[in-house]
């Protein structure tokens, strides 16, 4: 029995897709939603289906009873400071774990670990401390050590389509490794259906080339047959706008101090290895997933 938290977001719908088809006949999945009704007919009747949050004590208990593994994704709550949306999320996810003997973790996780900046990396710091606290329960655990994601872009889209802008935070010639989701989930997939591996560890998966912003334009550019620039946010103006989106104070620190660290060489922890290296290509996404995103 596999447990997959998160089914319906971009990385756990990539997963449970490839589970659906590769899995063995008798390898049970259950998923953990809010709302059953997001996933696909089709779907539902495959899978047994716990509703509710997988931070709720009641719901994690009923979802861990018989599971062999879970598919860890905490999805981020802007209300709450760093800590709390990580780790205070997860506690009664680990003491479940512990209550039923589950045997395999595989969670969502970031690069960073061991570098100089992990210690005040924001998000990713609470991230890493999310993982430790997961190990800590004896769970053979695989934390996926991520850089940033191809789409993170397709929040930009309304201004790629009307400006031929986006913005971040690095300098523009920073280059870092990013992946498409859909690697992420095959990653994962992969490992929960091994479950031959023991112990604590991470599984860096970094996309196939690192890629600056600068970069990203000129493929951008080149794929949407439109110009598209980046243009380099402030840090001060990035705070100020998300605080005035409504955003917790202290989540949105951590944002900025993510943002920092990785302009300080937080994803630059881990060496390039035909392992660690996944296969979809920038130019593949923005093909596939970017331009109906842009031009439609």
């Amino acid at each position: 029995m596999i447990v997959i938290t998160a089914p319906t977001g971009n990385i756990g719908g990539h997963l449970l897709s490839r589970l659906l088809r590769s899995a063995p006949a008798e390898e049970g999945l259950r998923v953990v939603v809010r709302d059953p009704a997001r996933l696909p007919d089709e779907v539902r009747e495959r899978v047994e289906v716990i509703t509710g949050s997988h931070g709720d004590p009641e719901v994690v208990d009923r979802a861990f009873e018989g599971a062999d593994a879970v598919f860890w994704l905490v999805p981020p709550d802007s209300s709450l400071p760093p800590e709390a949306a990580y780790s205070g999320f997860t506690r009664p996810a680990a003491r479940a774990l512990a209550a039923h003997g589950v045997g395999h973790v595989v969670g969502v996780s970031a690069l960073g670990r061991g570098t100089p900046v992990a210690d005040r990396a924001g998000l990713v710091t609470a991230s890493l401390a999310m993982d430790d606290l997961i190990a800590s329960t004896g769970v053979a655990h695989r934390a996926l050590a991520c850089p940033s994601f191809f789409e993170n872009l397709l929040e930009e889209a309304d201004s790629i389509r009307e400006n031929g802008v986006f913005t971040d935070l690095v300098d523009a010639d920073r280059k870092a490794p990013m992946v498409a989701v859909a690697d992420i989930a095959a990653a994962a997939a992969a490992l929960l259906l091994d479950r031959t591996w023991t112990g604590a560890g991470s599984v860096p998966v970094l996309g196939p080339r690192d890629l600056s912003p600068a970069d990203l334009a000129r493929i951008m550019t080149e794929q949407l047959g439109r110009p598209v620039r980046y243009e380099r946010q402030s840090y001060d103006d990035l705070y100020a706008a998300l605080v005035g989106h409504g955003l917790d104070a202290a989540f949105v620190q951590g944002i900025v101090d993510m943002k920092r660290a990785k302009d300080d060489g937080l994803d630059a922890g881990v060496p390039r290895t035909d392992e660690s290296s996944s296969p979809t290509t920038f130019e593949q996404w923005c093909v596939q997933v970017l331009k109906p995103a842009v031009l439609t």
